[in-house]
């Protein structure tokens, strides 16, 4: 996502993290949220996140991936932190209610790491030419028998089965790019 006149805000000066944080700032904090089930914990995850990113703003490529993917990724990485923190120092649990630390703890790093490959896969896929799109979509997400979906796209088996096999490979190569290993 971009600022409305098409830019990326830089993230090396104020105003860029103020408009990266304008851009996807409640985002961060409901993903926050929903992971960690405390909103002073989110809260304090998302403000991390976006002094992080101001602090690292260099290493931010947005050919890499898009602001919103590397934003989402230094959170999920400043909520395990925040977690590890928290388990560093049981007089913290006498705080809250244990059940509550016990669960949010569990289950974070999963949904973490689920939303955040979801997100990964989702920006390798806009990555693909839309022929490759289309026929890996209704292939391997769908789950369409090959025929099928030939039939439908009016091409033959054997060309729907050359675009799956060239969007595969485009897609591990856009991963790679992104630092993700399938």
């Amino acid at each position: 996502m971009s600022d409305p006149d098409g830019t990326v805000p830089a993230l090396d000066d104020e105003d860029g993290v103020v408009a990266a944080y304008r851009q996807h700032g409640a985002e961060v904090y409901r993903f926050a949220l929903r992971g960690l089930a405390d909103p002073g914990a989110a809260q304090d995850v998302t403000q991390e996140t976006f002094v992080k990113a101001w602090r690292s703003g260099h290493r931010f490529d947005p050919e890499t991936a898009s602001l919103r993917v590397w934003l989402f990724g230094i959170a999920r990485n400043t909520m395990i932190d925040h977690l590890r923190a928290r388990r560093a120092r049981p007089w913290q649990s006498s705080l809250a209610d244990a059940p509550t630390i016990e669960a949010s703890a569990g289950s974070v790093e999963d949904h973490a790491d689920t939303v955040l490959d979801g997100w990964l896969v989702e920006e390798g896929m806009r990555r693909l030419a839309p022929h490759h799109r289309e026929a890996l979509v209704q292939t391997h997400l769908l789950g369409r028998p090959y025929d099928e979906v030939a039939a439908e796209l009016s091409i033959p088996v054997g060309t729907l089965r050359s675009r799956v096999f060239y969007a595969m490979r485009a897609l591990r190569s856009a991963m790679d790019e992104m630092g993700v290993s399938l």
